[in-house]
């Protein structure tokens, strides 16, 4: 048995569910496991999530104690939402007399959601009698489960929280407005709480098998799930917010691709065997975006992931003696095996084999051996186009002969067939990513990064048809459940305001920070920063903590390491350290001189393991005592009407001011901050 501690991140993909083992310290994988996606288990692909556990404890020499978290994707929240495995919901708005027309026609989401509704007069006092009496008639009107939602009630959210207490107390599963979003917008901030609470029942049961699963198999390590964004919550933050775990399985891969792969910028394009997944990380960071789910807009943010659905075990269909397109259904779906991975005998059978069009005009290989899938993957390998020792490699033999009894249908050769099976597959993809190249304005000389099992099969076509570099992701079969294992606790909060005021945006930074150490982040692994939306009157402050101890040596790059991965992000071979804390390094790097001469300069502060925290274009650094910091950031805000971006370190702490735009307020605010204050990135 391994004595090192190990972090454990578990993918639940469409076709399969794989659970790797990742040291804490130096991130080797240290075992890994897979098990078909469990689709048509009672328990839904949570069955999956236990059983590829179980098979990666007892398949390798990791002790259950060993374990320091377990994290995992799910498309338990999406599923739910997809099939209309939801709850009816029930909606008490709550506002003033006067009103109650405008809140009760934002709160009944016409159009969005059948729901039962009921109107609440908080002009009067809200007992536990009035309020019982709207919740038996929700009840009675069929909901399942019950939103808060009033007026302003970001401001004062005592009201919401009152109807929850005694929705809770009566067995109704119940969520408010003001726990999904600090947005004022009341009709956005409801719809986003009513999809949230729709999928409650289903996400519960969920986190309660999973949960006692493993405390019946004797683990007690902490039990994650992955969000959207990227970071990763307890079971008591999907019990309650499962809409943030929506695109949570694509989010793994590309928290893989930035944590272990520690890709700075290009095109991430995850292969599956049912879809495909596209982002565009920039500065090393994925791009975020509000969610829509199902046509219904949300206050929610996600990683902006492009899903398509063709991948490597996705079917052919062929119409009118020609090959029409691939996907969406996939071989694993349709309970069928890849050609390429049956035996030759199996093909044959001692009989002839033939293909034939099947159910929504996807061809099948009838063999005596049984059904098979003419997939990509098959393709693939009939052209000889993976690596020796590729995921993907299988029977060359077997898919040469799969893929000429699908020319057969077509009239062409069997690579005639191959070939065009890879371009018809590829072709959505090549079309998404060219448009989110575009989209974010990235060069040909952007990179394209291909991870999970089927990467080596389209992603490498998809580059070459857009002259795009190429690279294979290292452990690129598990890449997702890698990014499940090293993601980090990530957090969002939102504050109502019209303008930001010092006061308020240090006491959110600390609720924040305070915030990620009660979910188990190390102390000295918080980062915070700040954006102020002016459109949307909103302060929003990010948090980023760990679960393990980034405080220990080991897992920490050599400076040299740094020094390379700085200068990879700065895309500068001229990058140098211009300070560093215990925790963080800065690296700053010439940039070409401005128009009037003056010296450029762009800055990177890494963590020890060199994870990019904050990169800034036409800054420098200011180090020193306290007060000789402040004095720069004085001297940078001088004359300004529009501060600069700032972001102080110290310690262990790095708060990121980019969202106060008034100097007054982004000086006073680094006032407050000043205590055990080390450093500054100053922009320009």
């Amino acid at each position: 048995m391994t004595e090192a501690r190990v972090r454990v991140g578990i993918d639940v993909g469409g076709t399969f569910t794989k659970a790797v083992a990742v040291e804490s310290g130096s991130g080797r994988v240290a075992g890994r496991a897979s098990v078909p996606t469990t689709h048509s288990d009672e328990r839904g692909v949570a069955g999956g999530i236990v059983a590829a556990l179980e098979k990666l404890l007892s398949g390798s020499r990791i002790r259950p104690d060993s374990i320091d978290m377990i994290s995992h994707s799910t498309t338990q929240a999406i599923n739910a939402l997809l099939e209309s495995d939801t709850a009816r919901v029930g909606i008490a708005a709550m506002g003033v007399g006067p009103e109650r027309r405008s809140v009760t026609r934002r709160t009944r989401l016409s159009g969005s959601m059948d729901v039962a509704h009921e109107f609440l007069d908080t002009s009067k006092l809200l007992t536990e009698e009035r309020v019982d009496a709207a919740l038996e008639r929700l009840r009675s009107g069929g909901a399942e489960v019950v939103v808060a939602a009033e007026a302003f009630g970001v401001d004062d959210p005592s009201n919401e929280k009152f109807v929850m207490e005694r929705a809770r107390e009566r067995g109704l599963p119940s969520t408010a407005s003001h726990e999904i979003s600090g947005a004022y917008g009341l009709e956005i901030r409801t719809l986003s709480a009513a999809v949230n609470a729709s999928v409650l029942p289903r996400a519960r049961q969920v986190a309660d098998y999973v949960e006692s699963a493993l405390r019946g198999a004797g683990i007690e390590a902490p039990l994650m799930v992955m969000r959207g964004d990227g970071g990763v919550s307890d079971m008591g933050a999907f019990r309650t917010r499962p809409i943030s775990t929506v695109l949570s399985g694509p989010a793994a891969s590309v928290a893989g691709a930035l944590l272990h792969t520690r890709v700075s910028g290009g095109v991430f394009l995850e292969v599956g065997g049912t879809s495909t997944n596209i982002c565009v990380i920039r500065g090393g960071r994925p791009e975020i975006k509000y969610v829509t789910v199902n046509d219904h807009p949300t206050c929610v943010r996600s990683m902006d992931v492009r899903v398509l659905g063709a991948a490597g075990g996705s079917l052919v269909s062929v119409r009118r003696g020609k090959i029409d397109s691939v996907g969406p259904r996939s071989a694993h779906i349709a309970g069928l095996r890849y050609s390429c991975y049956a035996s030759p005998e199996e093909l044959s059978g001692g009989g002839a084999a033939t293909a034939r069009i099947a159910g929504g005009d996807y061809a099948v290989i009838e063999a005596g051996g049984g059904t098979f899938a003419v997939t990509p993957t098959c393709a693939a390998n009939a052209l000889g186009a993976l690596p020796e020792g590729d995921n993907s490699s299988a029977s060359q033999e077997s898919a040469r002969s799969a893929l000429g009894m699908l020319g057969s249908l077509t009239g062409a050769s069997y690579s005639e067939a191959a070939l065009s099976v890879i371009q018809t597959a590829s072709f959505p993809i090549t079309k998404a990513v060219a448009r989110a190249a575009k989209e974010f304005g990235l060069g040909r000389s952007a990179r394209i990064v291909g991870g999970g099992g089927g990467a080596s099969v389209l992603a490498p076509f998809v580059a070459k048809q857009l002259g795009m570099p190429y690279e294979l992701s290292p452990d690129a079969e598990v890449i997702s459940s890698i990014g499940a294992a090293s993601a980090m606790l990530q957090d969002e909060l939102e504050v109502p305001m019209s303008s930001p005021e010092p006061g308020a945006v240090s006491e959110a930074a600390r609720r924040a920070h305070d915030s990620m150490v009660s979910r188990g982040a190390v102390p000295e692994s918080v980062s915070v920063s700040t954006e102020f939306d002016p459109d949307k009157a909103l302060l929003r402050v990010f948090a980023v903590g760990s679960v393990d101890m980034d405080s220990s040596e080991a897992g920490r790059m050599s400076g040299p390491e740094l020094v390379s991965r700085a200068a990879e992000l700065l895309g500068s071979d001229l990058a140098s350290e211009s300070f560093s804390t215990r925790h963080h390094v800065a690296f700053s790097a010439p940039k070409k001189s401005g128009p009037l001469g003056r010296a450029r300069a762009s800055v990177a502060v890494l963590d020890r393991r060199g994870r990019l925290r904050m990169m800034m274009e036409d800054a420098r650094v200011a180090s020193g005592t306290p007060e000789q910091v402040l004095d720069s950031i004085s001297r940078a805000l001088r004359g300004k009407s529009v501060a600069p971006r700032i972001c102080l370190l110290g310690g262990s702490r790095l708060e990121d001011l980019s969202g106060i735009s008034d100097p007054g307020v982004a000086m006073e605010a680094a006032r407050r901050g000043a205590d055990g204050l080390e450093a500054a990135v100053v922009g320009r």
